[in-house]
């Protein structure tokens, strides 16, 4: 794990990182965990169904083995719990992240604050505050918002 996060610092401060806008993938990844996260802890319970959603939300995006999907979630909440604010995440998502990409990060967020049933007033300010530093355009937040739903209902329908 040392490991991993001495590899994050690295490549952010490796000559041509930021070159032609792309980034390396791992500061991407740790980026979109850490805003997963903190979706997670809004409502101050982590509902098992909300761990499942992330781990979902992440396998989908990245196609990571639980291994590395344990991994990246450790570094991301170490770099949670460091940060000063959400900036340091948007930034890299608005550099390394077309607008597709943006959304899906909205709409894991918005799968995160639904799969324990309730959405909670600070998860819902949270995604609308993340959304606004993403540049995502209210209708493909809300658009975002009622695909999550549908998919958390659909999913507790056939459970």
């Amino acid at each position: 794990m040392i490991a991993s996060i001495r590899n994050f610092f690295r490549q952010l401060s490796e000559p041509g990182v930021w070159q032609a806008g792309r980034l390396p993938e791992q500061p991407l990844q740790v980026a979109t965990a850490a805003l997963l996260l903190e979706t997670m802890r809004m409502d101050d319970s982590i509902a098992p169904e909300e761990t499942t959603a992330l781990t979902a939300a992440l396998r989908k995006q990245f196609g990571l083995t639980p291994e590395e999907i344990n991994t990246l979630v450790a570094l991301a909440g170490k770099e949670v719990r460091q940060a000063s604010g959400y900036y340091q995440f948007t930034s890299l998502i608005n550099k390394g992240f077309d607008s597709e990409q943006k959304i899906q990060v909205i709409e894991q967020m918005w799968a995160i604050a639904f799969a324990d049933g309730y959405l909670h007033a600070q998860e819902q300010h949270l995604i609308r505050k993340i959304a606004d530093l993403l540049y995502v355009p209210h209708a493909q937040y809300i658009e975002a918002k009622h695909r999550a739903r549908a998919a958390t209902v659909q999913s507790a329908v056939l459970t």
